[in-house]
Parts: structure tokens; sequence; C-alpha cells
């Protein structure tokens, strides 16, 4: 393994165009959802004054929560020296900075004025978390492309060691720095705690675990590629280890909670009586999410492939329900405006559990920014040598295309 030819995505072409179109369909949806409630205003969705991040935030943060996580691979091979993983390496940072790009243009589409940004990219409050996320968001965008650029070209390569591993740290603050959105906002009970950063930094190992399997498990059937099982084997165990360091740490998050006093009714009310938000706690994100998948990956019952199928889609099901519960749950309890007192309930939605039902538009815009993230994986594989010819069973290139790294 000193040398490792790569290759383009070699498809039929009407399967590859008729992908190519379905998930262009996806994408304009999505901008029409954003561009009608950019004109109607946001009264069009299911957010208000009380719920201002609804839908299109969670599938924006959960991309973005990906894109850490799924240059994992890449840097177990460059920061781990990991050999087994080279071969899957460029294609780990492509699906980075593909979902990095989606979980954005999300963000800005739901803005409701996106030319907003330009006041965010030229104003800052560096006091502010979102001040440093726009920073480290857009230097991530960099530090993937130079990533990419080590690993596909010959006369750099010898950089791809260090640029993987400034990458992964990088990426480490990244998903700190999206932890420590919610961990910053003292004024509502279920965030103002720093075990969330730790808490985002192992969903994303996890969630991009899954998302890369997945991916090259249909880059693989429509290629006609065989995964070698050492490969299969070590992604398993992956997913097996990050899954019990989310449920610790989301054990954590829950116990540090309870102990801090004004806490406590939060607690009460996510874990026992928080009506919809506790069934998707317990059934989602902890049983869907989380449970199911360990005891998938740890039966016998099931072959690797298939195991690991199931269990991902579990693990992405539950992911979306995690960031549910998190960011409308969130937001869904009342803010305690007068510590020690009693509130009444008024019409100004004093001590009332806030209520949120999605809008089709929300859902259109986040459908579209998953379809954005697909696309560009779509294209960069069909363009550029991201995919390893060495696991190749049946297709193989000319010399002549073919890129060798090390």
């Amino acid at each position: 393994m000193d040398k490792i030819t790569f290759t383009k995505f070699i498809i039929d072409p009407k399967i590859f165009w008729s992908n190519f179109i379905l998930l262009g369909i996806f994408i304009l949806i999505g901008f029409g959802c954003s561009h009608y409630m950019e004109l109607e205003g946001h009264y069009v969705t299911g957010m208000n004054n009380q719920i201002v991040w609804g839908l299109p935030h969670i599938f924006a943060v959960l991309l973005i929560v990906i894109a850490s996580g799924v240059l994992n691979i890449a840097s177990i091979s460059s920061v781990f020296d990991k050999k087994l993983y080279k071969p899957l390496a460029p294609l780990s940072a492509l699906l980075a900075i593909s979902f990095l790009i989606a979980g954005l243009a999300i963000l800005v589409l739901d803005l409701g004025r996106p030319n907003r940004l330009i006041v965010a990219m030229t104003t800052y409050n560096f006091v502010s978390i979102f001040s440093w996320n726009i920073f480290l968001y857009s230097g991530f965008a960099v530090v993937l492309a130079a990533y990419i650029w080590t690993m596909l070209d010959r006369e750099v390569n010898k950089y791809s060691k260090f640029m993987g591993t400034f990458a992964f740290g990088w990426r480490i603050i990244l998903t700190t720095g999206t932890g420590s959105i919610f961990g910053f906002l003292v004024a509502r009970e279920a965030y103002s705690t720093a075990i969330l950063a730790p808490l985002f930094i192992v969903m994303s190992l996890l969630y991009g675990t899954a998302v890369y399997y997945l991916v090259l498990r249909i880059i693989s059937k429509f290629h006609n590629t065989y995964i070698p099982k050492d490969v299969l084997d070590n992604l398993k165990k992956l997913s097996v280890m990050f899954l019990f360091a989310n449920l610790y740490f989301l054990g954590l998050y829950h116990v540090t909670n309870m102990y801090i006093a004004k806490h406590w009714d939060f607690e009460i009310f996510i874990l026992s009586s928080g009506g919809i938000y506790t069934l998707s706690f317990w059934l989602g994100q902890v049983i869907i999410g989380i449970v199911l998948p360990i005891i998938i990956l740890s039966s016998n019952k099931f072959g690797t492939h298939l195991a690991l199928t199931i269990a991902s889609f579990l693990i992405l099901l539950g992911s979306f329900i995690a960031m549910y519960v998190i960011i409308i749950g969130g937001q869904a309890y009342p803010l305690t405006i007068f510590p020690d007192h009693i509130i009444i309930d008024s019409s100004f939605y004093d001590n009332v559990v806030h209520s949120y039902i999605p809008s089709i538009y929300e859902f259109g815009l986040g459908i579209g920014g998953v379809a954005l993230a697909l696309i560009i994986t779509l294209i960069g594989i069909a363009n550029f040598k991201f995919l390893p010819t060495m696991i190749s069973s049946s297709h193989s290139s000319e010399p002549s295309d073919k890129t060798t790294g090390s």
C-alpha cells in the first residue's frame, strides 16, 4: 500500500444523468421554497417569536455536524497513519466539503433576507459565538480544499499529512464551536452547559461514519466495486465505539443538567412530561439512534454489510430526531424570566410550552440542502479521481487515467 491509484466514478451515463436531474429538481424545489419564504415572510413557516430556529436549522446544523464527522476517515489515515484508510481518505474529504457547503447554504437561505449575510461578513462581534463560527466554517472549507489538493496531486502529496493534521484540529474546534452555540445560551435551561461541546463532537463522529459508509456502499453498488472485509470490520468497530461514546456523553449531559438546580424542571420536561419531545428523546434519539444500532452491530445474526447498512440508516434517523429534540425541544420549554417566582400564564406565552409545526416550505428547503450535498459529491467523483482502484473488482482505468498518491 505504498502507492495507491485513484480513478473517476465509472457509471452508465443514463444512470448518472437521471440521478443528476433528480437531485437538481430537489435543489430547485429547495430554492423555490426559500424564495417563497423570503417574499411572503416567515409567517408562512411554523416558526414564531418563541421558536425562531425551525426545521431548516435542524437540517443545517446536522449537515455541518456530519461534515465534520465524515472527515474522520481521512483523519485516521493522515493523523494516525492508518494505511488501511488511505484509499478512502479523498472521498472522505470530498464528502466533508460537500456537506459543509450544503449546511451553510441552508443557513443563508433561511435568513429571510439573504443579503443580511453581507452584514455578518463585514461586521463582527467577537464576544459572540456566531461571529467565531463564520471564520470556523469558511476557514474549514479552505482547509478542506487544500487537503484534497495535497491528497490527489503528486507534486504536493508530501504535505498531505500536515494538511490532514491541520484539518483534524480545525474540525474539532469547528464542532466545539457548533456545540457552543447552544452551550453559551445561558437564558435557556436546555442549553447553558459546556458538556454540549464534547457531545456534539462525538455526535459528529458517529453521524459522519454512518454517512460515509452509506455513500461508499452506494458508490460500490453502481461502480461495481468490492469493499475489503477488513475495511468493513473497522468501520463496524468505529461505529460501535462512537455509539457508546454518544450514549455516555448524552447521559453525562442530562446528569449534569440534573445537578444544576435551575435546569431540574427542564429535565423533568424532556425526560418525562414533555409529550412529543419526551417521546422523540427516548424512542428516537436513544432507542432508534443508539440502542438498536448497538444491538444490530453487536449481533452475529447479520452479515457485516447488512448490519452496517441497517445500523447506519437508524443512526441517521436518530440523528435527525436528536437535532429536533435539542433545537426545537430546547426552544419549546418556556423561558424562566423571573427565577424563584411563580409565573402565571398570559397572552405573551409566559410559562407555556410553545408549539411548533413545520411547514412544507421548511422541509423543502432542508431536502434541497441534502440534495445539494449529494450532487456536489456526484459531480466530484465523476470528474476527479477520488475513488481508489485498489478495491475495484471489475472496473479499472487505463494507465493514463490514474493518479498516484501515497
